[in-house]
Parts: structure tokens; C-alpha cells; sequence
């Protein structure tokens, strides 16, 4: 929106924009340094205005879509099974699929500094489209800026002299040998798993380079809350107590129910408390 191309939220739908991007003739649509200010300052209010109504109570986290993700919006037009139309970019004007990249980059890392000015303690970048791409795309239309966004940002918060917070990166469905450790070494505090890898093996392959965070298949929480524990009790054995943040493997769905979400949060909790008080009565 911010670069002059509309984007409505539609029940149902999601984003949708109206009048893609068709070709790299109309890049030139696209405004690649706006205001952020101007265009966007409305969601620093919100920022704000939250984190003082929470009072402490719970962290606030700053959200923004990573670059192939938004720029799979533009192109199709909103949600895609197969990015079909964005894919055709990276295989046949690769240079302007990076030009348009590289824009969002710049916007991306301007925007998220400015949320933690607002109050944000924590950022999280969702690349959601990464399992739609091979690896060998991942490696040049995804990670390097990705590790941009997460080496700009910090460096501008220090520069500005705002709380360096940490930031989390969730690339969804990259789960390929190799993927998942660059993005552990990528420089991000998280890495963010879908359901599509076992816990213990994204465990071992992570390491200590860095904290994980997920990955409970959304749809468990259509189960009873009995069955919601057990699932969970399974994930975190599976975890660790160590450097560990329980969430779901993507959001929440629609029907989904709120009550079946508090079981979850509170089987985290208490679960991962008597892990934790286990491994600390270890000899």
C-alpha cells in the first residue's frame, strides 16, 4: 500500500490487490521510497496505543511479511496454491524480480525499526511462501534478504539508539537439508517451524545458534483440550526446556475455537514447567 499499489482486506480472502503487478514494465507503478511516516504511521499509533494498554503484561511483538512473500501478493493478486505468476519473474526477469525484492527490503527494514520506536519488543519476519520455492531459489530470492532485513535493522536500532530486540524469522515449509541450518546462522535470535519436521531432528539441526519457536500443527487445536495436551506434552519432550518458545506451526485458523487456543497456552505452560522443574532436579 505504502508503494502506491491498493491492497483491500477481504472477508474471507485475505489481501487481495486489484490491479497486480502483470510485468517488470510495472515496477514503475511502484513508489520505492515512500514516507513511511506518512503512509504507515497509523500502525506505529496502534503499536503505541497497545503497549500501553497491556501495561507489561504480555510482550509486544511487531509483525511484517518478508520480501518473496509480499511480492507474491503483488503479482498474483492475493493468496496462491502454486505462485505461479511470481515464479515466472524469478525464471524469466530474474533482475527485475530482485529491483522489486530489494525495494520491499528497504521499506521492510525502515518499517519494523520504526515499530520498535513505537513499542515493539520483539520482531518477527514471516516469509510464508518459502516452501514454494526450490532451494536453489530460496538461496537467491529469499535468504539474502532475509539476513539483510535482520543485519540493517539491528545495526539502525543501534544507530538510533533504540532497544536492540530480538527478532524471529519464520520461513515456512524450508525445512530442507541445509535450509533450516543458514537460517539458524543467519543472524536471527528465533527460527520459526512449521509441522512439517520432527522436534528433536529441528533441535539437533539448529543447534545453540539460536532459540526455535513452534511448531504444533494448527489443526490439533480441533481436538478436544485432553488431546490438545497430549499433542502438546509429544512437542515439548520433543523441544527441550532449553531455548524454546511454544506457538502453533502457523496462525490460527478461522473456526478455530478460543477456548481450545487458551487450552493450548495453558499446556505450554504447565507442561513446560514440570519439564523444567525435572531438568533442574537432574543430578
Amino acid at each position: 500500500q505504502a508503494m502506491g499499489l491498493e491492497c483491500r482486506m477481504v472477508p474471507g480472502r485475505g489481501p487481495v490487490f486489484p490491479e497486480p503487478l502483470v510485468d517488470a514494465e510495472h515496477l514503475s507503478r511502484l513508489n520505492f521510497q515512500p514516507d513511511i511516516e506518512e503512509t504507515l504511521g497509523y500502525v506505529f499509533d496502534v503499536v503505541n496505543l497497545t503497549r500501553q494498554r497491556v501495561r507489561g503484561r504480555v510482550p509486544v511483538i511487531g509483525f511484517s511479511g518478508a520480501p518473496f512473500t509480499l511480492m507474491g501478493y503483488m503479482i498474483e493478486g492475493g493468496g496462491s496454491r502454486n505462485l505461479s505468476k511470481a515464479k515466472r519473474w524469478l525464471l524469466n526477469t530474474p533482475d527485475a524480480a530482485h529491483r522489486l525484492l530489494q525495494g520491499l527490503t528497504d521499506i521492510i527494514v525502515e518499517y519494523v525499526v520504526g515499530k520498535v520506536r513505537a513499542g515493539a519488543q520483539l520482531l518477527q519476519i514471516f516469509e510464508s511462501n518459502a516452501g514454494d520455492l526450490t532451494p536453489a531459489q530460496f538461496e537467491e530470492f529469499s535468504l539474502p534478504y532475509l539476513v539483510q532485513i535482520v543485519e540493517r535493522v539491528k545495526a539502525e536500532l543501534k544507530r538510533q539508539g533504540l532497544p536492540v530486540v530480538p527478532m524471529t524469522v519464520f520461513a515456512r515449509g524450508a525445512n530442507q537439508e541445509g535450509t533450516l541450518e543458514k537460517l539458524a546462522a543467519s543472524g536471527y535470535d528465533v527460527v520459526g517451524l512449521d509441522w512439517g519436521i520432527e522436534p528433536a531432528v529441528a533441535r539437533r539441526r539448529v543447534g545453540d545458534k539460536a532459540t526455535v519457536q513452534g511448531n504444533l500443527d494448527p489443526c490439533t487445536l480441533y481436538a478436544s483440550p485432553s488431546r490438545i495436551r497430549a499433542e502438546v506434552e509429544k512437542m515439548l519432550r520433543g523441544f527441550g526446556p532449553q531455548r524454546y518458545i511454544g506457538n502453533l506451526g502457523h496462525g490460527m485458523l478461522p473456526d478455530h475455537s478460543p477456548e481450545h487456543a487458551h487450552a493450548f497456552i495453558l499446556a505450554v505452560q504447565e507442561v513446560s514447567a514440570a519439564l523444567y522443574r525435572g531438568t533442574a532436579a537432574a543430578p
